[in-house]
């Protein structure tokens, strides 16, 4: 048996708002769709499941997120999730300029949780918290060279 890693799945409020959160981070909308059929309704186990969706891959291709809104049924509204909570709760992106990253990310009204820090001497990273409240936690790799 092989295995490969497909993507992460995240439910949002507007997609149209998080795919523009998500390429002026440097991702690329791969395809959209929308979902519909008792094929969905089987394979996400939710009767009248009808969604919009966009799969969005880091700029070399490999995957990374698919979002989706629900049409039907109504999206259910929850607390924004927690660093400590049980769960799936972040997102993680290695970037090459974490200044330009947090840069865009405001142009969202996204700032970082707390700030920016370093860990040991390999990374400056922060978690900010993204459109639908999604954890994106951004980390530079300490040694490279930011964009120019």
């Amino acid at each position: 048996m092989t295995i490969a890693f497909e993507n992460v799945g995240i439910a949002v409020r507007d997609l149209d708002e998080t795919i523009a959160f998500f390429t002026d981070l440097g991702l690329v909308v791969a395809g959209r769709d929308e979902v519909s059929g008792s094929w969905a309704d089987t394979a996400v186990g939710l009767d009248g499941n009808h969604a919009r969706i966009a799969v969005l891959n880091t700029p070399d291709g490999r995957p990374a997120l698919e979002l989706f809104e629900y049409i039907h049924p109504d999206a259910i509204e929850t607390e924004p999730t927690l660093p400590n909570e049980i769960g799936m709760h972040r997102v993680a992106f290695r970037v090459d300029d974490l200044d330009a990253a947090l840069a865009a990310a405001a142009r969202h009204g996204c700032l970082p949780l707390r700030g920016v820090a370093q860990y040991l001497d390999l990374y400056r990273l922060t978690y900010l918290r993204g459109p639908s409240g999604i954890i994106v936690m951004l980390a530079q790799e300490l040694g490279e060279s930011p964009r120019s």
